[in-house]
């Protein structure tokens, strides 16, 4: 008798690997969230009981002996919860700072838990030491931002070759529609940033965004800061430019912006250059590298106030 053992033809294995690799790409990231999640729950254990420990000193008397939790979590801010309640104390990442709760926890942070007899229970949260790339979103992409606000398709911008967007322009009707769309972390909601160039032109390159993490304001008009640029074309640099004032029609001095007035590419590019001219790939390369600029002794004489933003460098 003659046997006939048939198998698997090619296309049938390749239709099973294809269901397998689907099934492990929907796995693995829920598997990884339910990981984060049980390590921040552990964390918030142990915060928990460090903070029965400190309530029961200070009701001894007990009030100069903070405890530390070394924190588990990978990722910033919480992943289980929008709002964390601790000793009746709740907050939220979109609260910001209070007197009882400063920071947000983050990779490698810890969570010092201290008592004031004035202000009562305190938390300070930190991630990845003082570094502040854990606080914002790394993936923006600024551009992406500016056109979803919807100024570029309004006529001031897109009939004129030579745009500018300044945050520290109150009066301005971009500046609101720009921060209307800024999700929470990102890095433009902390420092001043300015939209920069050729409102018709097609080339993305002749487009920037200049953003640095000081109050130009505080800092005043023709004074040598760092800045972090992003071109259109999703290149990144780090430099530094001249604060310079802006005046109303009647020469009022209305605000302090990041940079002097740039009319083509040939002054942008000095600007660019000014700081080497180097090309970053990612915005979180260019942050780095803008921290280690930040850290010049030309920067740091400034006073801690002219920066701007909870999470920036400098944090005790």
């Amino acid at each position: 008798m003659k046997i006939s053992r048939k198998g698997f033809t090619l296309a049938e294995l390749l239709i099973v690997v294809a269901i397998i690799a689907v099934l492990v790409a929907v796995a693995i990231p829920v598997f990884g969230s339910q990981l984060e999640k049980s390590r921040e729950a552990a964390d918030l254990a142990n915060v928990r009981a460090a903070y029965a420990k400190v309530l029961t000193e200070a009701n001894m008397g007990i009030y100069n002996e903070p405890v530390t939790v070394k924190l588990k979590q990978k990722q910033y801010g919480w992943q289980s919860a929008d709002v964390i309640t601790i000793g009746g104390i709740s907050h939220s990442v979109k609260d910001g700072d209070t007197e009882n709760w400063i920071g947000i926890p983050g990779a490698n942070g810890e969570c010092q838990i201290s008592f004031d007899q004035k202000k009562g229970t305190k938390f300070v949260w930190s991630g990845d030491g003082t570094s502040a790339s854990n606080s914002y979103d790394m993936d923006e992409n600024f551009f992406k931002t500016l056109e979803s606000s919807g100024c570029l398709d309004l006529d001031l911008i897109n009939k004129n070759s030579n745009f500018e967007i300044d945050s520290k322009a109150s009066f301005s009707t971009f500046v609101p529609k720009i921060e209307k769309v800024l999700g929470e972390q990102s890095l433009l909601k902390n420092g001043t940033w300015a939209f920069l160039g050729n409102g018709y032109s097609d080339k993305a390159s002749e487009r920037y965004l200049f953003w640095t993490s000081f109050d130009t304001n505080k800092v005043g008009a023709k004074k040598k800061i760092p800045i972090l640029i992003q071109t259109g074309d999703g290149k990144y640099y780090v430099s530094n430019s001249t604060t310079a004032e802006r005046k109303n029609k009647s020469g009022t001095v209305t605000y302090v912006a990041i940079s002097d007035h740039l009319f083509n590419k040939s002054m942008y590019n000095k600007v660019i250059m000014a700081g080497g001219g180097q090309v970053y790939s990612s915005l979180s390369e260019a942050y780095a590298a803008y921290e280690k600029e930040l850290e010049k002794k030309e920067y740091k004489d400034y006073p801690s106030d002219y920066l701007q933003g909870y999470c920036l460098l400098r944090l005790p």
